[in-house]
């Protein structure tokens, strides 16, 4: 019992990042941006949690900064792909390889540290008991106790498919990515739509990034978003958008991550740190063969 309850608490706790940034890259899917920035941007949110921890002693001033980190980076997609159209596709390349290189050398001239800092200064993102619910068998121990940031995806999810399908903003949000000339002419810019789009992105990516930080681990580590943006991408491929598909597909990745940790005391680490990627691939293959199928 003890296995399962870890097990599916390993998988909460991965699917959530993927969770927030793929329900940023939902709204810039509709709203036709092909965002690869994602790991950036969340990678810029991690740097900046653990700064704001670290100076300010609190785990909220950690969050507000690893929004604002993640924001500058949507601030400079926006800045090139939208104000300057350059291609989206090479914009968030360059931008994922500069949070690469820039969190790097910002961890060795700020903590003088190379490959990872932690220390008893950074304030880690509390868990939350949630009363009677505790109590309960089995389902006290997964549902109860849980990351903030947990209860936080989970509230984001509701949100970002009420805001898409519901909210004239989500309409225009759609129109946006199905039929740009059309909204253009209707009197709404097309180009300020994709803009809070992106920004807020740059929120749940940046939460997403505290997470991993702040929840996740206490510590910044180099690369330690370690693919979850482009695994983000592949969920939102995957489920065409669907924000509660994604929350289905975060799960399966998260299941995916938290069974290569068990896996982990019966084989070697690299072997098993390689199962959420794999399932990644499993995935994509298997959305090609249906879209070849659809087409045929």
């Amino acid at each position: 019992m003890k296995i399962l309850v870890g097990l599916i608490n390993g998988m909460i706790t991965g699917a959530t990042p993927i969770l927030l940034a793929a329900l940023g890259g939902t709204l810039t899917y509709y709203a036709g941006i092909f965002n690869i920035a994602m790991e950036g941007m969340m990678l810029g949110g991690a740097f900046f949690a653990v700064l704001g921890s670290y100076y300010f002693q609190s785990w909220g001033m950690g969050i507000v900064a690893a929004i604002l980190g993640s924001l500058l980076m949507a601030l400079i997609f926006i800045l090139f792909s939208v104000v300057l159209k350059t291609d989206e596709f090479v914009t968030g390349i360059g931008l994922n390889l500069f949070a690469l290189g820039a969190t790097t050398y910002l961890l060795r001239q700020i903590f003088q540290v190379k490959g990872a800092f932690s220390g008893p200064g950074i304030v880690s993102i509390p868990s939350v008991d949630i009363p009677l619910l505790k109590d309960i068998p089995f389902l006290g121990e997964i549902l109860s106790g849980q990351n903030l940031v947990v209860y936080l995806a989970l509230l984001a999810t509701v949100v970002i498919s009420y805001l898409v399908f519901k909210t004239p903003f989500g309409l225009r949000l759609r129109a946006a990515g199905y039929n740009a000339a059309c909204l253009d002419t209707s009197g709404v810019r097309t180009s300020r739509i994709r803009v809070w789009s992106l920004l807020l992105c740059g929120v749940l990516c940046g939460l997403a990034g505290a997470y991993l930080s702040l929840g996740y681990v206490t510590l910044f580590s180099e690369n330690m978003s370690a693919g979850r943006g482009w695994i983000s991408l592949a969920a939102i491929i995957l489920v065409n958008g669907s924000p509660w598909g994604i929350a289905i597909i975060s799960l399966l990745f998260g299941f995916s991550d938290g069974f290569g940790l068990l896996l982990q005391q019966y084989i070697p680490s690299q072997f098993a740190s390689m199962a959420p990627y794999v399932a990644t691939l499993v995935a994509l293959y298997v959305y090609s063969v249906r879209e070849k199928k659809k087409k045929a």
